[in-house]
């Protein structure tokens, strides 16, 4: 495992998982929202955001946090291991909440450099709202990581499920030789 993929539907803790993955082998982390993601909630378009990952992900090692599905046959030309965060609805939905809740109250910025906070309005009352994706999302991106963990897409692939925060921290502690 040198260049790991880390995947899941929004709100299952990717980027907590990923960053402490990474910490632990002793390899950059690289969060795909913190790329994508331009001040004031714009988005990089899918050319520029592909070139703007191409030299982080030709790197010798790493761990990619993130979906992002268009840019999935660029990213996983480099990859050698995917890992699905593939939690519960509750659990996910839970975390969703206190993420959503902790940052609108912090009012933190998410990505240095983009000024972008969340909101209570913005996280509970309107379109742009994160749950609302979650809720949306949710059962699709699980369904679209069954298939491709059993398509042709991935067979090179080393493709890791984890089922529960308990797996997750199982896989934590054996990574790199526990």
């Amino acid at each position: 495992m040198k260049r790991i993929n880390v995947v899941g539907t929004s709100g299952s803790g990717k980027s907590h998982f990923s960053s402490r993955l990474a910490a632990k082998l002793d390899v950059p982390y690289i969060e795909m929202d913190a790329v994508f993601w331009l001040p004031n909630w714009q988005h990089r378009e899918l050319k520029d955001f592909i070139a703007a990952l191409e030299p982080l992900l030709e790197q010798e090692s790493w761990v990619l946090d993130g979906n992002q599905s268009k840019t999935n046959a660029f990213k996983w030309q480099y990859v050698d291991t995917i890992v699905w965060l593939d939690y519960g609805f509750w659990h996910t939905f839970k975390q969703m909440l206190i993420r959503s809740v902790r940052r609108a109250y912090t009012k933190k910025e998410i990505w240095p450099g983009t000024g972008n906070k969340e909101s209570f309005r913005r996280n509970f009352f309107s379109s742009d709202s994160v749950v609302l994706w979650m809720l949306r999302n949710y059962w699709k991106t699980r369904k679209k990581y069954a298939k491709l963990f059993n398509s042709p897409a991935t067979q090179a692939i080393n493709c890791i499920r984890l089922s529960s925060p308990r797996q997750a921290e199982q896989f934590l502690a054996s990574a790199a030789g526990g």
